[in-house]
């Protein structure tokens, strides 16, 4: 296995919220995966009271996370209030690197007024964006893959990330997003998440699954330094997560985009590197 992968997108939750999807679990599987460091998102305003804690999820992923090195947080938005500036300088200063968006899921549209004030202030400090992309059983006029680039237009420096490269059913808007975000700037802005890539056992793609002849595409229209790896933890476990790992060190792709995918580029998403 190689040695320092950093991984993004790993959901972690209060015990109570979601039994074994702790960070303590979170840490489990990236020593069993022999990953150095991970992105953890924390939960949603909804799943986090679930769990009947005091505080705000945010609070609560800095009191996990801020003494371990390993573990780089990133925060969600309550769409439902309006101090969206307010909850994203309680991040900053929790040294929180970015934003989990999962618009579907949230019922926010991606190009409204509050997903416009992230986008505006995430763009002014230097805040990477997470984005689910791919079927999530909401009305598809809101979070349709196309969408983005009106994010990469207006937001030109702008960092995010569409996660699972769109699924099998937005494969390929996501990749053109992807190529014609490269207009934007001598700096790369919008990355590939490689995040639940799998093909399905029987065969026959399933929601997320892509071949490897898309994946190669991917590197091969945008470079070796657009991609970058995720877990989705807790919903992949540890062997589907080194099965993931074991398929992008067999693609043919170049030691460079792999090197990439697996750690680099994400360290210097983040300002990391």
């Amino acid at each position: 296995m190689r040695e320092h992968i950093w991984a993004n997108h790993a959901h972690v939750f209060p015990e109570k919220s979601k039994p074994g999807a702790t960070v303590q679990d979170l840490k489990a599987l990236m020593e069993e995966c022999s990953i150095e460091k991970a992105v953890c998102f924390t939960c949603f305003k909804e799943q986090y009271e679930r769990a009947g804690l005091p505080g705000d999820s945010l609070d609560w992923l800095y009191s996990e996370i801020k003494d371990d090195s390993s573990l780089i947080g990133f925060g969600t938005v309550d769409f439902e209030r309006d101090d969206i500036e307010y909850q994203m300088d309680k991040m900053i200063n929790y040294g929180f690197k970015g934003i989990k968006l999962h618009l579907a899921f949230q019922e926010e549209n991606i190009l409204s007024e509050k997903a416009q004030r992230v986008y505006k202030k995430a763009e002014k400090d230097g805040l990477f964006l997470s984005f689910h992309t791919g079927l999530h059983w909401h009305r598809i006029a809101d979070y349709k893959l196309l969408l983005f680039d009106e994010v990469a237009w207006f937001y030109p420096e702008l960092k995010f990330s569409m996660e699972h490269i769109g699924g099998y059913h937005f494969f390929r808007d996501a990749l053109c997003v992807m190529c014609n975000a490269s207009r934007n700037s001598e700096e790369d802005t919008v990355y590939a998440g490689w995040t639940t890539v799998a093909m399905s056992e029987n065969g026959l793609p399933g929601a997320w699954s892509l071949t490897d002849d898309e994946l190669r595409t991917v590197i091969h229209q945008t470079g070796n330094t657009r991609s970058i790896f995720g877990l989705d933890f807790p919903y992949n476990k540890a062997d589907y997560v080194k099965a993931a790992i074991n398929r992008i060190e067999g693609l043919d792709i170049p030691e460079e985009a792999k090197d990439g995918i697996l750690g680099r580029n994400l360290q210097r998403a983040l300002r990391m590197d």
